[in-house]
C-alpha cells in the first residue's frame, strides 16, 4: 500500500513537471499578420530588409539583383528559411539559391532542403528551402556554430541567360523557427547575442528634416524574438532530470521493501 501511495505521488509529480515542456513546445502564433509584412528587399547587408518570424515578406526586383533580408534566431531554435521566385511568362532556364548568414556575416550551412534549384524555361516560378542547423547557445571561438543574434537571407540567380538579364521577378520569403528543447542545449551562453546587422532608416520617422531623411542614418539592428533573447529558461532537462530522480528514488524504495523481509528474524534463539 505504501509503495502505490508512493508510485501515485510520483506519476503526479512528473504529470505537473511534463506540463510547461508541452506549453513550450507547442508552436507560436506568427509575430505579426502578413498585412503588416515587408514588401520590399535591401540591396546588401547593410540595407537588409528586417522581417520577424513567421511573416512572408514579399518584394519586386529585376533577375541578377541580390535581395536580403533579416530575422531574429534565438538559442534552441532550428530555423527555415523558405523562397519563392515568381518568373516572368518567357524566359530561358535560369538557377537560383538562397543563402543564410549568421550575425557575422558567415555563411551557414543548410542542413537539408532545396537551397539551389534550376527553373526550366517559361517556369512560373521555383521554390527554395534552406533548414539550418539548431542555433546554439554558446560555442567554441573557431567553430561556425549557429549562434543566437540576426541572419542574414540573401536570395539571387547563379545561372542565367544574358537575353534575361533584368526581367522583372517577385519574391516570398518566410522564415520560421522549430523549438528543439533541451536535446540542444549547452551548458553556457554568450554575454550578448550577435546583431550587428545594420538597417538603414529613416530620420523623418524621429522628427529629422526631409533633407536628413534622404540621407538615412545606419542603426543597429533592432530586430528579436517576441519574447526576448534567451528568454525561455524552461527546458524539457528539466522532465529528465526530476524523472531520473524520481526513477532512483523508487529503485531505492523497491529495493529496501525486497531485502528487509518480512521483519522477524529468521533463526529464534534457544530458550525463547
Amino acid at each position: 500500500m505504501r509503495i502505490t501511495r508512493v508510485l501515485s505521488a510520483a506519476a503526479l509529480m512528473l504529470g505537473l513537471a511534463a506540463a510547461p515542456a508541452a506549453a513550450d513546445s507547442s508552436p507560436s502564433p506568427s509575430a505579426s499578420p502578413d498585412g503588416d509584412a515587408p514588401t520590399r528587399a535591401g540591396t546588401s547587408f547593410r540595407t537588409a530588409t528586417e522581417i520577424e518570424q513567421g511573416q512572408t515578406a514579399t518584394a519586386d526586383g529585376s533577375a541578377g539583383d541580390y535581395l536580403y533580408w533579416s530575422f531574429p534566431a534565438d538559442a534552441g531554435q532550428r530555423p527555415t528559411v523558405k523562397a519563392t521566385v515568381k518568373l516572368p511568362e518567357t524566359h530561358a532556364a535560369e538557377t537560383w539559391q538562397v543563402d543564410v548568414y549568421d550575425g557575422l556575416r558567415r555563411r551557414q550551412a543548410c542542413q537539408y532542403g532545396a537551397q539551389t534549384r534550376t527553373a526550366a524555361a517559361d517556369a512560373a516560378s521555383v521554390e527554395l528551402t534552406c533548414v539550418l542547423r539548431t542555433v546554439r547557445a554558446w560555442s567554441e571561438p573557431w567553430a561556425n556554430d549557429p549562434l543566437p543574434g540576426t541572419y542574414y537571407v540573401r536570395l539571387t540567380v547563379t545561372d542565367l541567360a544574358t537575353a534575361d538579364l533584368g526581367l522583372p521577378v517577385g519574391a516570398e520569403v518566410r522564415a520560421d523557427s522549430k523549438d528543439i528543447g533541451g536535446s540542444a542545449a549547452v551548458d553556457g551562453s554568450l554575454t550578448e547575442p550577435l546583431v550587428p546587422g545594420i538597417a538603414v532608416t529613416s530620420r523623418a520617422q524621429g522628427g529629422g528634416s526631409e533633407s536628413e531623411s534622404d540621407s538615412g542614418s545606419a542603426v543597429l539592428s533592432a530586430i528579436e524574438p517576441e519574447d526576448g533573447w534567451s528568454s525561455g529558461w524552461w527546458s524539457d532537462r528539466w522532465v529528465w532530470t526530476a524523472l531520473g530522480g524520481v526513477l532512483a528514488a523508487l529503485a531505492g524504495i523497491g529495493g529496501y521493501a525486497l531485502t528487509r523481509g518480512s521483519g522477524r528474524p529468521s533463526r529464534v534463539p534457544p530458550g525463547a
